[in-house]
């Protein structure tokens, strides 16, 4: 324990700590303030070196495994400090101490002085039972520990902090960080090593059959080189999936992050039909890279193998190659159009069954299927222009070669200019090159599907690298509580620059236990003011300030701590979760128990005891589309109860109370002036 004591990094020096373990340069407040709380804090200073800090959520009895396999981390040790643990192999840890040097620490040791503090409080009982247990004295330290180990294993244990980069981060570290430059690297190498071997025992065989008899060294020879084959193909295989794996996990990371952090007038710009096209569009981008790109990025290695054995013959493979390129780019520009098509008409399909009951409505019958007529007129025709492009393409491209290769060759070995062993080698090459032009040909659809499928969804994957606005890190003694709470001074906001303002020059002085109720026409720029307050958008001019700290001191985490808000029911949304995840999205999942029974006494409070005695499963119950179906009333209280829990300085009600009737109302409005210490209510007038 002096020995662990020694190599933590007390609280005080946490962004030197995160600096050295990340090997990235920290901010001078970090090093300078000697007062921070460590524990607190944590994941804060962590996006200020674009990584995430992940609290684990862990046991003392699975500690020593989360050890090992989540470094780097952050492990509050007692009152000593915090271990820098910078990676782990079997049953050892490497941990960066203050001046800055690794030492070789055996799991068994941290675990035993995390345990320390609770092995403290029942050491004596244990001691005093074995006592009168009749075990004897050499055997009872043993027992002792496996006693104390057992009784604590279950416990659980949350100073634990595991850091990864940002999901926003630089590509290239990203792919690092997910073994996708390491595994694809020994894909290449594996798989060329591959075909080299496959190269020299053609040339081996060329040169027995070509000789006319058997000689049992080369014979021998070509046999160990078919064996050598089958461990470099395993390794192929085996490190295709794990690039598959990695760069499916970072696709899958990056994109969601890039969705959280789109724009609410991007999100209007979309239909639910562009939506789902987007979704399917990166899950085919996912699986079309990792088929079909791996096979042609391991076609081009084949060829560029053949074009070193063909010799003379690699200007012919050089043309044949741009012959490809320009069939190959005629295709891409029809399968864009086609799936430009493909997408419209899924949307137009999703938009017509969302509004389906409309439809059956207001509309003539004899127009329900007329734009879907004329959408299907148009996708057959692109369709049958991709196919003629693809026919060439899969069709031409490896027999052509083939033949104008064989052609080629042919005349050479006619007039007997060429040795036999060369012609083997120039019979391999040609081949190697054919199978090569061959799973090209055929990847082909897969890499114009991976590429049309980049185009759609590259503005997800660069909204994840937006930058957050952070804000400055405050101690908890720094933290005012301010009699003002929300000061905004003319405030001025348009949706587009040429525009007429939504708002203009609005003001508003918020103190703490204020009822406000905002009433207005409908397109009278009250919920974007809501979304100012919240920090949903910003305003274009003016000031606002919350606690009397603007928005880049705050930073966008701390502002939505301040205030909660509940949008108006269309762009509220029950998710196909359990009835707690829905009601404690603001909070940190999974929940706490005391998170669990906060949350059924604010739904009982609203009037919601009844749906909860209804339901099998209470709180954990699945609701949302694929679940227990909610009324609209229903899901009126639930957005309510959402933004109560957050326990926010300021809670805002977009219309929220509009579903609910005169007894449930007057309830909801109960339950909220008494949870809400200050609280904005819109609505019409």
């Amino acid at each position: 324990m002096d020995r662990l004591s020694d190599l933590a990094w007390p609280a005080s020096q946490l962004g030197e700590a995160l600096s050295a373990l990340l090997s990235k340069p920290a901010p001078s407040e970090f090093i300078q303030n000697p007062d921070r709380k460590g524990g607190a804090w944590i994941e804060h200073f962590a996006k200020h070196f674009d990584c995430e800090a992940e609290r684990l959520e862990t046991t003392l009895s699975e500690l020593r495994s989360e050890l090992v396999s989540a470094a780097p981390l952050l492990l509050k040790l007692g009152d000593s400090g915090f271990l820098a643990v910078v990676n782990g192999r079997k049953q050892h840890v490497h941990v960066l101490s203050p001046d800055r040097t690794l030492h070789n620490i055996h799991v068994d040791q941290i675990c035993r002085a995390v345990r320390e503090p609770a092995e403290r409080s029942i050491r004596p009982e244990l001691e005093q039972l074995l006592a009168g247990s009749g075990i004897a004295k050499s055997k009872q330290g043993r027992t002792l520990n496996l006693l104390l180990e057992e009784h604590l294993a279950a416990r659980p244990f949350r100073d634990c902090w595991r850091l990864r980069l940002s999901a926003g981060a630089d590509t290239a570290g990203l792919l690092a960080e997910a073994g996708a430059i390491r595994n694809g690297a020994g894909l290449l190498v594996s798989h060329t090593a591959q075909y080299l071997l496959w190269l020299a025992s053609w040339a081996i065989l060329g040169r027995l059959s070509f000789n006319g008899h058997l000689d049992r060294g080369w014979l021998l020879a070509w046999a160990l080189l078919l064996m050598t084959l089958i461990p470099f193909r395993l390794l192929t295989t085996w490190r295709q999936g794990l690039f598959a794996i990695g760069v499916g996990g970072f696709l899958k990371r990056r994109l969601l992050a890039g969705a959280m952090r789109l724009a609410p007038e991007e999100m209007r710009h979309c239909g639910v039909g562009s939506f789902l096209g987007q979704a399917l569009e990166a899950e085919a981008l996912e699986s079309l890279a990792l088929s079909g790109g791996i096979a042609g990025l391991l076609a081009t290695i084949e060829i560029a193998v053949s074009a070193f054995v063909l010799g003379r013959l690699a200007i012919l493979l050089l043309l044949w190659c741009a012959l490809t390129a320009f069939l190959t780019w005629r295709f891409l520009r029809s399968y864009q159009r086609w799936t430009d098509a493909r997408m419209d008409l899924t949307q137009d399909l999703v938009e017509s069954m969302v509004g389906h009951r409309t439809r059956l409505a207001q509309q003539p019958k004899e127009e329900w299927h007329t734009a879907e007529d004329q959408a299907l007129d148009g996708y057959l025709a692109v369709s049958r222009q991709v196919d003629n492009c693809g026919t060439w393409l899969i069709g031409v491209v490896p027999r052509g070669w083939l033949l104008v290769a064989l052609a080629s060759l042919a005349p050479s070995i006619v007039a007997g200019k060429a040795s036999t062993t060369e012609t083997a080698i120039l019979l391999g090459g040609i081949l190697l090159a054919y199978t090569a032009f061959h799973r090209m040909a055929a990847s082909f659809i897969d890499i114009a599907g991976c590429w049309v499928a980049w185009i759609r969804i590259a503005p997800l994957f660069r909204a994840a690298a937006r930058p957050e606005v952070l804000g400055e890190i405050a101690t908890v003694e720094e933290q005012h509580v301010a009699e003002k709470l929300i000061e905004a001074d003319r405030l001025s906001f348009r949706y587009r620059n040429e525009g007429n303002p939504v708002l203009q020059s609005c003001s508003l002085l918020i103190r703490r236990g204020d009822r406000i109720l905002l009433e207005g026409p409908s397109g009278g720029g009250k919920t974007t003011f809501a979304s100012l307050l919240s920090g949903v958008r910003q305003p274009q001019s003016g000031l606002l300030l919350v606690n009397g700290l603007d928005r880049q001191t705050l930073g966008i985490e701390r502002w939505r701590q301040c205030v909660a808000a509940a949008p108006q029911f269309h762009e509220n949304h029950i998710l196909t979760e359990t009835l707690a995840f829905n009601l404690l999205m603001g909070r940190r999942w999974p929940p706490t128990p005391g998170d669990m029974e906060e949350a059924e006494s604010v739904c009982r409070e609203l009037g919601l005891g009844d749906l909860l005695e209804k339901m099998p499963s209470g709180l954990l119950q699945m609701v949302g589309e694929g679940g227990w179906q909610l009324s609209h009333g229903e899901r009126s209280r639930v957005y309510i109860a959402r933004a109560l829990l957050q326990n926010a300085d300021l809670v805002v009600l977009d219309e929220s109370f509009a579903a609910l009737d005169p007894e449930n109302l007057e309830t909801a409005l109960e339950c909220t002036l008494r949870r809400a210490e200050t609280a904005m209510v819109i609505a019409h007038p």
